[in-house]
């Protein structure tokens, strides 16, 4: 099996909540991300919220924290 990536979901609705559990539910996913998140994926331990809503310090976050899908 190839290795788990990270991956970042970018937005904060219900929608950007439902991608985020559906992947984290994969084999080949580490860690999944959303940014800016919400109350829901706050309260959900699989996910992390990234409270940023500038995209070139998102940019340079997600580069420096090696995610592979966004």
């Amino acid at each position: 099996m190839s290795e788990q990536m990270k991956v970042l979901v970018v937005g904060g609705g219900g929608r950007e909540h439902a991608l985020a559990w559906k992947l984290k539910q994969s084999p080949r996913v580490a860690q999944v991300f959303v940014a800016p998140g919400n109350g829901g994926t706050a309260r959900d331990t699989n996910l992390v919220n990234v409270p940023m809503t500038d995209v070139k310090a998102l940019r340079e976050w997600a580069q420096a924290q090696g995610i592979a899908l966004t």
